[in-house]
């Protein structure tokens, strides 16, 4: 009886003494910053006046060091981005999508449970605590809430050490102290900018850092419970949470090379920058030259005084928004979303150096056209007010044309299902609401657009014959599939 019970109080204990024999120091350390956490919060709770004078000390010094200068603050400013909700809800859900995707269930459940807690803490130990922002003289920021601790910190922590853990199963040797050190140096930038943007005191990052430090702890060593549970090897910290997860980690297992020959490739693709370029400028010399007080001109300009005569409130503001669709930020949140997803689900490069190169050869080449041809904006009302490019060809509805287009040339040889033809259908409706948008607000004349259009025909034509990105390399599984065929069909027994 005494030996039975002496076994089931053993087993009771397991997840704690297998805790212990594997990492001794892990357990010291989330202990350590669990007790740190909680002494700074007992502290802060008490008002303890040599800490409040030296937060306060700290505050008003790093206030009157940064005020003054207005590019440290905005670089200050993108660096403290990074540990914003903006930048790491996106993160996040694109991870776990990600992982879905290269079927890691596991892995996005860790990491869309652990990314929660910082949801879930931040709010609640703020409320808990009830610490005020610092009040400094010459302010440069501002930020919403309670103090203690430092949200901006605690998310970085837990959400860039997080992603640090899953990326370790994926890399070997050196890569895996890069990626350590990459996410320890967002993590402690994230945490000085708070300060130095005088909108948490010293004490807020440094529980933000705790108590973000412990939470991953615990994440992290329940999911090697969860796998020791389920039958699998616990593997060492510096192999990640799961090694087994390396082939679909990568990013491009199945492709050995981007481009053949890329100095060839270069020169072609600066070729066909040079050509649709020059075909830009002739057109826009063209049209800037020889068409005004022809009736061919004169049409140009009737369309927008035609268009202005329907103007409402309530035009002008679906104008806008449609407007929108075209513009810079759209633009980039349109290819941040689908890069990744591309990547993720065809495992190739090449559509990924596509889209980018359209992208970047579409920015340089309006940017040089406009400047080069220097066309005035139309002679009408224009709702967007002075613009510092000129009109010709049209910044908006190039950067929509190439894109849509673009997405569309890779997703078609590649998907399958009818509802693919909805991306040859975005190709053609998006660049077409964003034109008429522009057009009603008075910012381009009928012949921007077909600027816009030689543009995307020129240079989207010469990327497509240059980086082939309808070419499909294998996957991994189709690979494997391939060898399982081969390997069945030589030993196949022959026919007598």
């Amino acid at each position: 009886m005494t030996d039975d019970k002496h076994v089931v109080e053993r087993a009771g204990w397991a997840p704690v003494r297998h805790f212990a024999e594997r990492s001794i120091a892990g357990l010291i350390a989330v202990v350590l910053a669990g007790l740190g956490f909680g002494l700074l919060a007992l502290l802060v709770r008490g008002n303890w006046s040599p800490l409040r004078r030296l937060d306060q000390g700290i505050a008003d010094g790093m206030n009157s060091l940064v005020a003054p200068h207005e590019a440290a603050v905005k670089v200050i400013t993108t660096i403290t981005s990074l540990g914003g909700r903006g930048v790491l809800v996106p993160l996040v859900a694109m991870a776990v999508l990600w992982l879905l995707i290269r079927r890691r269930p596991r892995l996005a459940i860790y990491l869309a449970v652990t990314g929660l807690g910082a949801a879930v803490l931040d709010p609640s130990l703020k409320a808990l605590v009830g610490r005020v922002r610092p009040v400094v003289a010459d302010p440069v920021a501002f930020g919403g809430g309670n103090s203690f601790p430092s949200g901006h910190t605690l998310g970085a922590t837990i959400v860039w050490g997080s992603l640090a853990l899953v990326l370790l199963s994926a890399t070997r040797g050196r890569r895996k102290g890069w990626i350590l050190t990459v996410a320890a140096l967002i993590i402690v930038a994230v945490g000085l900018s708070r300060i130095a943007l005088s909108v948490h005191f010293l004490s807020d990052v440094l529980a933000g850092w705790l108590i973000g430090l412990a939470w991953i702890s615990v994440t992290a060593y329940a999911f090697r419970v969860w796998r020791r549970e389920a039958g699998r090897r616990v593997p060492s910290v510096t192999e990640g949470l799961e090694p087994e997860a390396a082939g679909d980690l990568a990013p491009a297992p199945a492709e050995e090379r981007v481009l053949p020959h890329p100095w060839a490739k270069g020169a072609e693709i600066l070729v066909g920058w040079v050509f649709t370029f020059g075909v830009l400028y002739f057109v826009g010399y063209a049209l800037t030259k020889w068409t005004p007080g022809t009736g061919f001109g004169a049409w140009d300009e009737g369309v927008n005084r035609w268009l202005q005569t329907f103007r409402t409130e309530r035009l002008d503001h679906l104008s806008w928004l449609a407007s929108k669709a075209g513009d810079t930020h759209a633009i980039l949140m349109v290819c941040l979303v689908f890069c990744p997803l591309a990547l993720a689900l065809w495992r190739q490069w090449r559509p990924v150096v596509f889209i980018v190169l359209t992208m970047a050869g579409e920015l340089t080449l309006f940017l040089s056209s406009s400047a080069a041809v220097g066309r005035p904006r139309p002679p009408v009302e224009q709702l967007d007010g002075q613009m510092p490019t000129s009109s010709f060809p049209s910044g908006h509805i190039a950067a929509t044309m190439c894109l849509w287009v673009a997405i569309a040339v890779v997703v078609m040889p590649r998907v399958r299902q009818w509802w693919r033809y909805a991306f040859l259908a975005l190709a053609v409706l998006m660049p077409a609401i964003v034109a008429l948008s522009r057009m009603y607000r008075g910012m381009h004349h009928p012949t921007d657009v077909l600027g816009a259009t030689l543009l995307t025909a020129c240079w989207v034509g010469a990327l497509y014959l240059i980086l082939r990105p309808a070419e499909r390399a294998e996957t991994v599984s189709e690979a494997a599939e391939h060898a399982q065929a081969v390997h069945h069909e030589q030993h196949r027994p022959v026919a007598a």
